[in-house]
């Protein structure tokens, strides 16, 4: 070969090297100095329930650790599908993160949106917080029922007319006494609302006898005597009601219902963002002030890294999405 195209040959495999070699200094460089910009938080909720709540008190300390402000965009719609898939469409960069709770993790089981994959279009970052649930009746209607043995033989003496609510065709809540009624061998007939608002009022009305409600909707209501609390759907008692049996402990050890949320990103996000985002949230979330204002709202600070998350992910899916097939469930 000439020298002059040996020279040419050599200039323009310099040149393919260095372009293969961009992306990934460019990625390296984009890593390091993240972030360079506001990071947005999507919340698949309208504002002011207690995934907005609390995803505003983490988002405020995020942004305080990260030097970067961190803004709540709430898209509510479908289960949490309508965030999910613009979260999912977005650019794999760290700045764009989603609030994946179980109800949005359920929600392929329970819908026809099949317009994103869970497992393959998101990179969990950590799991954030628990939001318990608890089983109560109205004080009232069923004055005889203060455990769960006792609302169950009151079920199993009434079948047929034995009625509980729930926010909405699909909820937690809704699935959650599914799984126990298949488990206790009872009978209830469920009165799905358009919301737990209104599901919460008519309990409270006496309109409908049970429900399982997170305790931040229950708990002043317990408080003032106007619900009675049967039993915790997680598997420990809680803090803020450390009188209130689980479920586990009145006769189905393993049972565990608990609401929850964590972070996730687009997949393809830099694994050393997803690192650095996890282990902010990691010190975020063993901030006392920070636990403390969680559990006002009433949920409790729960963090998992990636794997530990991703497994949770994977085993709700499963669990939960038997518990939806085996009983027919759709959402509305």
């Amino acid at each position: 070969m000439p020298a002059a195209s040996r020279r040419t040959f050599a200039v323009r495999l310099v040149a393919v090297c260095l372009a293969g070699m961009l992306p990934c200094l460019a990625g390296a460089q984009s890593a390091g100095s993240y972030p360079a910009r506001p990071v947005r938080l999507v919340v698949p909720y309208p504002p002011g329930g207690p995934t907005d709540t609390a995803s505003r008190i983490i988002g405020q300390k995020l942004s305080e650790a990260l030097g970067q402000p961190v803004v709540i965009d709430n898209r509510p719609g479908a289960s949490g599908t309508i965030g999910a898939e613009a979260v999912a469409r977005s650019a794999p960069d760290g700045y764009t993160l989603l609030v994946m709770t179980n109800p949005t993790l359920l929600a392929p089981h329970l819908t026809h949106r099949k317009s994103y994959d869970l497992f393959r279009d998101f990179a969990p970052v950590a799991s954030a917080y628990d939001l318990p649930i608890v089983m109560v009746v109205n004080p009232k209607a069923l004055p005889d029922v203060t455990t769960l043995p006792q609302y169950i033989a009151y079920a199993r003496a009434h079948p047929g007319a034995n009625n509980y609510t729930s926010a909405s065709n699909g909820s937690f809540g809704h699935i959650s006494t599914e799984l126990l009624k298949s488990l206790g061998h009872f009978d209830a007939q469920h009165v799905p609302y358009k919301g737990s608002a209104p599901a919460m009022a008519d309990v409270l009305a006496g309109q409908v006898p049970m429900m399982f409600s997170d305790m931040i909707a229950a708990l002043p209501h317990i408080r003032a005597g106007k619900l009675q609390p049967v039993a915790m759907g997680s598997a420990r008692r809680v803090s803020f009601a450390p009188d209130v049996k689980t479920i586990a402990e009145q006769g189905f050890p393993g049972f565990d219902a608990t609401s929850w949320a964590g972070i996730v990103a687009p997949a393809g996000t830099p694994p050393d963002i997803v690192a650095k985002l996890s282990g902010e949230l990691k010190r975020v979330l063993a901030d006392p002030a920070v636990q403390e204002k969680l559990q006002g709202a009433g949920t409790l600070a729960a963090y998992m890294p990636p794997e530990q998350f991703a497994a949770r992910m994977r085993d709700e899916y499963r669990k939960w999405g038997k518990v939806i097939e085996d009983n027919g469930i759709r959402a509305d």
